[in-house]
């Protein structure tokens, strides 16, 4: 099957390509067409996924096409961004009907619960690899950046942590679980939720926010230095599920919450004012730590010591010692 019919067989045809608000043109010519608004600005996002490193090799191809598109579509989650289109570029060792029409199901069922259309990409021969680029849209000037956090905010986060890390023991099958367990850390992993209505409420409201995919602390030091400010979080306040706590413990589950990744939740920063009333209407906000003025991350305990890790998130480039 040569490049072209691939792409027609098993993308074009999909349900999530068949264009939708704000694609003018999608799949077939050079180039997508894209209708912004007037008043509103595009959101841009580019993530790419490579074999054995953001995802194990083999793994369920459903699976990944849900995981591949939810991860990129989070970033503009995080930018209080509607989404409405992505493309893909896929690179493949070797053409395999069951594997592809797996993956293109679990990618279209992803972007049908994100409300994207599919409007092009690419495929190339080589190690497994896909990068999803998404496009979003946000009224001028009420886009959610990392710059805005200031002294007096909270510090919060749209859901429980370290559900993601906590499941790669399952994911890599050095562990097994009873279902209580092992469900909903695998389903965190593999389906992660972009929080899009979160992101939308946010809009005015928070000072600085980002989704959390390197780790809490990491993903802390980027708003902490965008905005010029300290971020103090408090290990108690950490919202752990209880199937991550049953798996590791609350120690090993704080470590996967912190420094683990994967989590796909937003983090970000509100003032007391908006935080009660965001609460009052439902929104699933936990406050774990301040922001104050000064630079860099503390992690703090129950009597306020600083116990900050040295090690606080995955980077790829790490030099090792």
């Amino acid at each position: 099957m040569g490049e072209f019919e691939l792409i027609r067989h098993y993308f074009a045809a999909a349900s999530c390509a068949q264009g939708g608000e704000g694609v003018a043109l999608g799949i077939g010519d050079d180039c997508a067409l894209l209708a912004v608004p007037p008043g509103e600005q595009l959101a841009v996002s580019t993530d790419t996924l490579v074999a054995g490193v953001h995802f194990p090799d083999p793994c369920d191809p459903f699976l990944l096409g849900q995981r591949s598109l939810a991860v990129a579509v989070s970033d503009l989650a995080a930018m209080g961004a509607t989404p409405f289109a992505f493309t893909l570029a896929l690179t493949l060792p070797t053409v395999t009907a069951d594997w592809l029409q797996a993956y293109a199901r679990g990618l279209n069922q992803m972007a049908q619960a994100c409300d994207v259309a599919l409007v092009g990409g690419d495929t190339t021969r080589g190690p497994l690899s896909m990068t999803l680029t998404v496009f979003g849209r946000v009224p001028c000037g009420q886009a959610l950046t990392r710059g805005g956090a200031q002294p007096g905010d909270w510090l919060c986060v749209g859901g429980e942590l370290g559900n993601g890390a906590g499941a790669l023991p399952l994911v890599l099958g050095q562990r097994t679980a009873e279902p209580d367990i092992a469900e909903p850390l695998l389903a965190h992993y593999w389906s992660p939720r972009p929080q899009i209505d979160l992101g939308l409420a946010l809009r005015g409201k928070a000072g600085a926010a980002m989704d959390i995919s390197d780790g809490l602390l990491a993903d802390c030091g980027h708003i902490a230095l965008a905005s010029g400010v300290a971020l103090h979080v408090e290990r108690d306040r950490l919202p752990l599920s209880k199937a991550l706590v049953a798996f590791l413990g609350r120690a090993n589950a704080a470590h996967a919450a912190l420094s683990g990744g994967d989590d796909y939740v937003l983090l970000f920063t509100l003032p007391s004012v908006r935080l009660m009333a965001l609460q009052a209407e439902g929104w699933p906000i936990h406050v774990i730590g301040r922001v104050v003025a000064g630079q860099g991350v503390a992690l703090l305990d129950s009597d306020g010591h600083d116990i900050t890790p040295k090690i606080r998130g995955y980077q790829h480039f790490r030099e090792t010692p």
